[in-house]
């Protein structure tokens, strides 16, 4: 499952590599050339300023997975 947000600073980077190490399944974060673990702060801030998908396994609660993107965003 996958929902779009916008990474529009170097704070919301570090607020969703926190909220995907506390998230008890994997989260990636994806643009259209790169796919990369969400709990990678590195990675995050090279997607400052960009349109990315959060993304998490199909078998992972949707209520949960739209909880954890809305507090990401």
């Amino acid at each position: 499952m996958t929902r779009e947000i916008d990474i529009k600073s170097r704070e919301q980077a570090e607020k969703i590599a926190k909220l995907a190490c506390k998230a008890p399944y994997e989260v990636w974060v994806s643009t259209e050339t790169v796919m990369l673990d969400a709990r990678s702060l590195l990675g995050l801030l090279a997607l400052v300023g960009k349109k990315a998908h959060v993304v998490a396994e199909d078998d992972v609660n949707p209520v949960s997975f739209g909880k954890l993107v809305s507090k990401m965003e």
